[in-house]
């Protein structure tokens, strides 16, 4: 069965997250991403806009682990997860303690994406230079793995080094939630195999990964391939454009909602429950 969800810019200008949130679970649909930008530098020229500017709902993001633990005290049943938080851009023992307090808040129902950031002077601005931003998430989530496992933590590497301590809660979900990442590139295979749980690619954006790519990476690690999740971001909302995607073994479906007020929003939402209604009635 095929799970679907939505993301949405969350913003100060954008119809109340919390809102959302409940208007999501009451249709029936199985979760709801939001991303996160801490801010954006004015020399900040994006290669995946048209005309290279950046759209406003970037600038204005809500922190994502507020948000979700609003929602998460107003639901009860959808999955709640950032898509994606910018691994580069925060402490991992700071980090680490967000994510186990939303797992214990929303009792075990925070989905972790992760991503490294393309946005060069905004991960720059964070301490942390731009081409070592993929080992320094590699690092951090790794360190992050262990405080949420070990009852006395202690992890000594080349971005993070900290001697033995103590960090409660521990996350609801047993050695902390799952880790989806979000990335198109070539090397997601083998990051997937060793610290995550599942792909979180972007629907027709360019990129080297591929299915197969993981599958080889995560069996050859030793790993059950069953046992990643397969989420596309943005499908398309054509049927048979849908369908050609999900053939090649997309499990969840998490469609985008416009960065906007209800009126606007409401009527797309409504769009993604009818798309989900009819794959469930096809066995999709």
């Amino acid at each position: 069965m095929v799970a679907t969800g939505v993301t949405i810019f969350a913003t100060d200008e954008s119809m109340q997250p919390v809102e959302l949130a409940q208007e999501v679970e009451a249709r029936g649909l199985d979760s709801m991403f939001v991303p996160e930008h801490t801010h954006i530098p004015h020399d900040t020229h994006s290669p995946f806009f048209p005309n290279g500017d950046v759209p406003p709902p970037y600038r204005r993001t809500y922190d994502p682990f507020v948000v979700l633990a609003a929602c998460a005290a107003v639901t009860s049943r959808i999955r709640l997860g950032t898509g994606i938080c910018l691994v580069s851009q925060r402490h991992p023992i700071t980090l680490s303690k967000e994510v186990a307090s939303l797992d214990q808040i929303s009792n075990g129902r925070f989905v972790f994406g992760v991503g490294a950031g393309w946005n060069k002077p905004e991960v720059e601005n964070h301490g942390v230079v731009f081409k070592q931003r993929w080992r320094v998430v590699r690092e951090r989530i790794l360190a992050m793995k262990t405080i949420w496992r070990e009852e006395e933590a202690e992890f000594h590497g080349e971005f993070v080094n900290f001697d033995k301590m103590w960090s409660f809660p521990k996350p609801v979900q047993k050695g902390g939630p799952p880790i989806w990442l979000g990335s198109n590139s070539k090397f997601v295979g083998a990051r997937i195999a060793e610290y995550a749980d599942g792909w979180f690619p972007v629907g027709g954006r360019a990129g080297e990964g591929t299915i197969e790519q993981v599958r080889e990476a995560v069996e050859a690690s030793g790993r059950s391939f069953d046992s990643i999740d397969l989420a596309l971001f943005n499908p398309p909302s054509d049927e048979t454009e849908l369908h050609e995607q999900l053939r090649l073994g997309y499990t969840q479906l998490i469609f985008g909602l416009p960065s906007a007020g209800r009126d606007e929003v409401l009527p797309v939402l409504d769009k993604v429950a009818t798309i989900a209604e009819k794959l469930r009635n096809q066995g999709g």
